[in-house]
């Protein structure tokens, strides 16, 4: 196991995940990050069932690291109430595991 996770929000546009992702690399809260979409969700809103075209940002980051992310993507969301949410991950090439810890701290 190792101490990187992945972060991940959503976005109604493409130009918001962009930035979210450049922002969040530059502070060095994360590594890197990709920005894919569209995509369609389907959601409930104030009691009514919504559908949307958003974007997905995926940031790689470590543990110590997550919160500080997830505090930045709130503040910055344009949604009342964004998801945000992280994934610890499980194993991958060792090399790449060392450069994302290397990069956030």
């Amino acid at each position: 196991m190792s101490d990187v996770v992945q972060v991940v929000t959503t976005v109604n546009s493409q130009d918001v995940a962009n930035a979210l992702v450049r922002d969040a690399v530059a502070a060095r809260l994360a590594a890197c990050g990709q920005v894919d979409g569209p995509l369609v969700s389907t959601y409930w809103w104030y009691d009514a069932i919504e559908t949307a075209t958003e974007w997905r940002a995926v940031l790689k980051t470590t543990a110590a690291r997550a919160g500080a992310l997830e505090t930045f993507l709130v503040e910055r969301h344009p949604y009342d109430v964004p998801e945000v949410l992280t994934t610890p991950v499980q194993g991958g090439n060792a090399d790449y595991l060392a450069w994302v810890a290397r990069e956030v701290r």
